[in-house]
């Protein structure tokens, strides 16, 4: 079971209202609901705030967060988006009615509710100004306070305000392309960590920076992607380089496509090598492989060069050899 509440508070009755966090939780809604073969990822409970009619009040929030962390579900996700607030006792959310800022949700009530769940994978998700604080102690020292599980990704840090561009908060933006495949990995899985690489790259040193803190044995897929290779033809990698360090040698016969003008003694095409050639090529596309000594892998091919696989290459092919994909 894989839970998600996602919450987007435009309207606030006493303070400035905000104009894109409805339309990001949203997005964030339809994104993870599925995953992108069309099979059912999160199960989504959607909160929003669009107006005097249409509020969340500090008591609903609270108690949708604590009962979204209260069973055993494989993974529970939080995500929030609108205002934050941060004084002397620490980080709030804050809901439709809050005046003060303080008198909204406590980030330390939430990190409580997860610490405490018996979930196994807790993830926060906070889209809103100040909400680095969230996992910090009480104490003097800002040290992050995060039981098994944990993840929290933050739009900013403590002292950082979150920054809407055209009616959709950016880190949310980011957020969103992460998951719809920017941050997947070559067997289409998108993790938090791989979620927050791609915002922190995106983000420049004097943007608002996105804070990151975790205590987890591994990585939880936050959805499924189409990957850019082929699982059947990524698992081949360790028959076709039988060790990492192999050199693969290419000849004319592997390259199906030619000129028109070439030398009749070049040898033909192979069907059984143009196929080999055409899963090369793709290794060469996401980096798993390079030609050596030839700019391209059809020279390399025509000119009988070799190509090798590259670091991320011999890493894929010890997780083929262990059976990790």
């Amino acid at each position: 079971m894989r839970k998600a509440l996602v919450v987007g508070v435009d309207y606030y009755s006493t303070v400035e209202s905000l104009h894109g966090c409805v339309n990001d939780a949203h997005a964030v809604k339809t994104i993870l609901e599925r995953n992108s073969d069309g099979t059912v990822n999160f199960d989504v409970k959607l909160m929003t705030a669009t107006g005097s009619t249409d509020q969340i009040d500090r008591r609903a929030l609270r108690e949708c967060v604590q009962e979204l962390f209260r069973d055993d579900s494989e993974v529970a996700l939080f995500y929030f988006a609108g205002h934050g607030y941060i004084d002397a006792t620490g980080g709030y959310l804050c809901d439709s009615k809050s005046q003060d800022g303080n008198d909204g949700v406590p980030l330390n009530d939430i990190l409580k509710f997860a610490n405490s769940s018996r979930a196994k994978n807790k993830i926060i998700i906070l889209d809103s100004c100040h909400s680095g604080i969230a996992g910090n102690s009480d104490s003097s020292t800002p040290v992050a306070e995060l039981t098994e599980g944990m993840t929290i990704l933050t739009a900013s840090t403590a002292e950082q305000y979150a920054s809407e561009d055209e009616g959709t908060g950016l880190f949310t933006t980011l957020l969103v392309d992460a998951l719809s495949g920017a941050a997947g990995n070559l067997v289409g899985q998108v993790t938090p960590g791989s979620v927050y690489a791609h915002i922190d790259q995106s983000l420049g040193s004097w943007q608002q920076r996105p804070v990151f803190k975790t205590n987890v044995k591994r990585f939880v897929s936050l959805r499924s992607v189409q990957p850019p290779i082929g699982l059947s033809d990524l698992q081949k990698l360790t028959r076709l380089f039988p060790d990492p360090a192999f050199e693969f040698q290419l000849d004319p016969t592997f390259e199906p496509e030619r000129t028109g003008k070439e030398d009749p003694t070049v040898p033909a095409p192979l069907p059984k090598n143009t196929e080999v050639f055409a899963i090369l090529q793709n290794y060469n596309r996401v980096n798993l492989l390079v030609p050596i000594g030839a700019p391209h892998m059809w020279h390399a091919a025509m000119q009988s060069k070799r190509c090798k696989l590259t670091v991320l290459g011999a890493h894929y092919h010890r997780l083929v050899k262990d059976s990790r994909i």
